[in-house]
């Protein structure tokens, strides 16, 4: 293993292992004997049944989880959500297309599910999540999207259910 820091090779140990993602991958810190410095890395097992996503267009292409991980961090870019919050919603969003789907699976329902994980954590960046996924052509598509957050959040606020039931 290449170190991070000072680009030293194997001259690293492991000082702890453990399973993540309900055991399907493991989880090492790691400190380099060189530089002294520590770092994580994850080891998952390689896919043999690859899984296809079909594109809007029909188009078929091999699944690829960092793809729904760098939308992620683009629709959440100077938003403050942590990075392991991404890689759960990542992790979950995985899950339930592997239980559900056996060789393809649409772009639809995958941006559909990140979508629906991303509304409960952060407004705006699901906002800007949708007007990509859901390919907003007007800027009424836009303001018309965001009034319905606006009044799902009004609807939701902490408190006001009791209030008005």
């Amino acid at each position: 293993m290449q170190c991070p820091f000072c680009k030293e090779v194997d001259k690293d140990r492991v000082i702890d292992s453990r399973p993540t993602e309900a055991g399907q991958a493991i989880r090492r810190r790691r400190v380099c004997d060189a530089c002294a410095r520590r770092f994580t890395t994850r080891e998952r097992i390689e896919e043999t049944v690859r899984l296809a996503v079909i594109k809007k267009d029909g188009l078929r292409v091999a699944y690829d989880r960092t793809k729904m991980l760098s939308g992620l961090q683009r629709a959440s870019w100077k938003r403050p959500i942590p990075a392991d919050t991404l890689a759960k919603i990542v992790d979950d969003v995985e899950e339930q297309i592997f239980r559900e789907f056996d060789r393809e699976v649409p772009s639809a329902y995958i941006g559909q599910q990140i979508a629906e994980r991303l509304l409960t954590i952060d407004k705006v960046a699901y906002l800007r999540f949708a007007s990509v996924h859901q390919d907003f052509q007007a800027l009424e598509d836009f303001i018309e999207k965001a009034r319905d957050v606006a009044d799902k959040a009004a609807k939701e606020a902490p408190g006001q259910q009791r209030l008005f039931q």
